[in-house]
């Protein structure tokens, strides 16, 4: 198992000044980003009420921002951030502790599954903001992957930017987003460039870069996928239900039901 570990010379204070970036900078993307975590919590909770340890993972977790809001959520659940990115993994084990696990693997590479260590069915697989990367070949299969590993009854939750179905809908629906950022001044923070940029002037952290820079992290390929090519994707996959629970702008909650 590849869990990630605690490594010298990142300290508590170190993380937290960029895990508190990077959540300033994520705000720029994710439309209404902490009501979406909300939604997604809401749906979580709904769905594994009454059972005493539900199992959930965090995929393409990031620092951790999701999984962390969870494990507060639903203390009695067991919940894996999965992510292959090094440095956000340590940043996140770092400054939210012990209460959720760090697995470190390429979501849909072969094996990474394995990775995971799981001996149970998954109550729920969740993600924000990163299914995106994976193109539509690797989707389907980590779609089909996932269902054979959640429990009857159990249920994948993404949160992302998700397209309509016609562009001139989807050109509008970003415009409400940006709309929105412009009336909160989201658009002040920093934005994801700059973030990393920033990172690299950071002696402390050079040793975690330089790890990052082994590591074969992926690519968004699957960003003009409309929110119906996933919905069908879900049903190939095995889901028997499938539909948004949230949206604003481009910005959906989808719920899949094993």
């Amino acid at each position: 198992m590849a869990e990630v570990r605690s490594r010298p010379g990142v300290s508590a204070a170190t993380a937290a000044r960029w895990v508190k970036r990077w959540e300033g900078q994520q705000q720029r993307y994710a439309v209404d980003r902490e009501e979406r975590f909300t939604v997604i919590a809401d749906v979580v909770d709904h769905v594994t009420a009454g059972r005493p340890s539900p199992l959930v993972v965090d995929l393409g977790c990031g620092p951790g921002a999701l999984a962390a809001r969870l494990s507060r959520r639903l203390p009695h659940a067991e919940v894996l951030a999965v992510d292959a990115d090094p440095l956000l993994l340590e940043l996140g084990r770092t400054y939210y502790g012990p209460a959720v696990r760090y697995v470190e693997a390429v979501i849909g590479a072969p094996g990474w599954l394995r990775t995971l260590g799981l001996d149970r069915p998954l109550d729920a697989a969740v993600s924000t903001t990163a299914l995106h990367y994976l193109g539509e070949r690797t989707l389907r299969q980590v779609y089909r992957q996932l269902a054979a590993l959640l429990r009857p009854g159990g249920i994948l939750v993404n949160g992302d930017h998700l397209c309509q179905d016609t562009a001139k809908i989807s050109r509008i629906a970003t415009a409400v987003g940006r709309r929105w950022a412009e009336r909160r001044a989201v658009l002040a923070h920093e934005d994801w460039q700059s973030w990393w940029t920033a990172m690299e002037a950071d002696p402390e952290l050079a040793p975690l870069l330089a790890e990052r820079r082994t590591r074969p992290l992926p690519s968004s390929q699957g960003e003009d996928l409309t929110l119906s090519r996933h919905i069908t994707l879900l049903r190939e996959a095995g889901f028997e239900h499938a539909g948004a629970v949230w949206q604003f702008g481009n910005s959906h909650v989808l719920v899949a039901v094993r």
